[in-house]
């Protein structure tokens, strides 16, 4: 795979306003350190990173977030660490926390936490700040903001929904609502919409939210009143809420659709397929750069498919041949950018109304 943050950096890529959840911004090129830091200072490099509510065993991107900084310890040597908040109160505390501990850098993960780690980005103009899933309007010279595109893999997994669902109903099921789930969702139905008119037929989508990234046991009970409704494929992006909704596709012998990671490991008779994010690799390399002493701060840096960031997974037992070629000739267009979707319900609406 490409190394993510240098390609981006050479590119100078500038981010869409749908991009992010708190405002339009621009990523710009870093400029170069004098100088790879020495092996001393790589050991001496501390950092953490702070959860939202989902936990770091979420499985899904604060899990994906910690096994990008084991990777950093394991090849670079820095000393790493994470906290867990369990209410949106612990965010203030456990940046304060990470700040005493003497941390070089500070990852907060997930659009929840924009707030706070813009707060203590401004109270801590010494330490180097990162988050996942937000972007400001303004961002501080010492605070890199990492997006992802969530509407690129979505439109992926909906068209592979529409291919393969045999009751033309379909669910997605969300956390909590906000512009980065908004890119899931507008981006999965645009999906289905698109795979629904190649194929000439009519493809319900049912979407729902439980208002919440770790209630499993309501992910399962919503998911299994759509698979009772009718709905023979879910497609969720809601952290923990996910794993019921894994659940209630066994318990049915449905399919349900995984995010951020793979996530057919946790029912490979179940998972159809899953819309990736590799925010691993993101917190890894954008990590490593701040070790080495580049600048990104003050930047925001936006991934998809282009970036090979984003998209869906080589294994597809579960699907038909013909459907996962299909979809990875969509996903060299939207590579290509000659297939943009949607991450919003106006250009979902756009979209749809436009398909030919």
């Amino acid at each position: 795979m490409k190394k993510i943050l240098a390609l981006l950096l050479a590119a100078s890529m500038a981010m869409s306003a749908t991009a992010c959840s708190s405002g339009a911004a621009t990523s710009s090129a870093a400029p170069a350190s004098s100088g790879e830091t020495s092996s001393a200072a790589k050991a001496n490099f501390k950092v953490s990173m702070v959860t939202d509510t989902g936990g770091v065993n979420d499985q899904s991107f604060n899990q994906l977030s910690w096994e990008g900084l084991q990777k950093l310890k394991a090849d670079n040597g820095a000393d790493v660490s994470y906290a867990e908040s369990k209410q949106e109160a612990d965010y203030a505390t456990n940046l304060d926390k990470a700040v005493d501990d003497e941390n070089n850098l500070v990852w907060g993960v997930g659009f929840a936490m924009g707030d706070a780690i813009l707060n203590a980005a401004k109270a801590n103009p010494d330490v180097q700040f990162a988050i996942v899933d937000n972007a400001y309007e303004e961002t501080p010279s010492n605070l890199t903001a990492v997006v992802f595109r969530a509407q690129e893999p979505s439109f992926l997994v909906g068209y592979i929904a529409a291919k393969t669902t045999k009751t033309n109903k379909v669910g997605f099921v969300g956390g909590v609502k906000s512009d980065v789930i908004d890119q899931f969702e507008y981006g999965y139905k645009a999906g289905v919409a698109y795979g629904a008119k190649e194929m000439g037929k009519t493809v319900e989508v049912v979407a729902q939210y439980a208002e919440s990234f770790v209630d499993s046991a309501k992910g399962k009970a919503i998911a299994s009143k759509m698979f009772s409704g009718g709905c023979d494929i879910v497609f969720h992006a809601a952290g923990n809420v996910g794993t019921g909704v894994i659940e209630a596709a066994k318990e049915a012998n449905k399919y349900a659709i995984g995010v951020d990671k793979d996530q057919a490991f946790l029912a490979p008779n179940n998972v159809l397929t899953s819309a990736l994010k590799k925010v691993d690799k993101a917190v890894e390399e954008v990590s490593k750069e701040i070790m080495d002493g580049k600048a990104t701060g003050g930047t925001t840096i936006s991934l998809g498919v282009k970036e090979e960031a984003a998209g869906i997974p080589e294994e597809h037992k579960l699907m038909g041949e013909e459907t996962y070629k299909a979809a990875a000739a969509l996903q060299d267009q939207i590579k290509d950018g000659k297939l943009v979707p949607p991450a919003s319900e106006e250009d979902y609406n756009t979209f749809v109304k436009n398909l030919k």
